[in-house]
């Protein structure tokens, strides 16, 4: 088992900054992407910014230019650095990654628990 510890969240003022963690622990192998996902009021959760193994980046088209992902592999963290917040940022960020672990055949799927973000007008 994998698990995804986030940090970072809270308040700001339309922007600012705000910078997200996230850990992975457990009995882990390999971790193949690690992605931020996020869930605005009443809105679908949505792929805000990914990183594979081999260190290419992805962004959703509302952030780029305005949030950064990184990745310490040594330590299995993520971070995602998000600068010029607007208030259409406010949602849970949720962190997700792909990740073999001892014992298994395959990647799997694993989830954090959220953190929520939010950016005052």
């Amino acid at each position: 088992q994998v698990q995804l510890v986030e940090s970072g969240g809270g308040l700001v003022q339309a922007g600012g900054s705000l910078r997200l963690s996230c850990a992975a622990s457990g009995s882990i192998r390999s971790i193949n992407t690690m992605d931020w996902y996020r869930q605005g009021p009443e809105k679908q959760r949505e792929l805000v910014a990914r990183i594979t193994g081999g260190g290419t980046r992805i962004y959703a088209d509302s952030v780029k230019g305005r949030f950064t992902i990184s990745r310490d592999a040594a330590r299995n963290t993520v971070y995602l650095q998000m600068n010029s917040l607007k208030p259409e940022d406010t949602a849970v960020y949720y962190c997700y990654s792909m990740a073999l672990t001892v014992g298994s055949s395959g990647y799997q799927s694993y989830w954090g628990q959220g953190t929520q973000v939010t950016v005052s007008s």
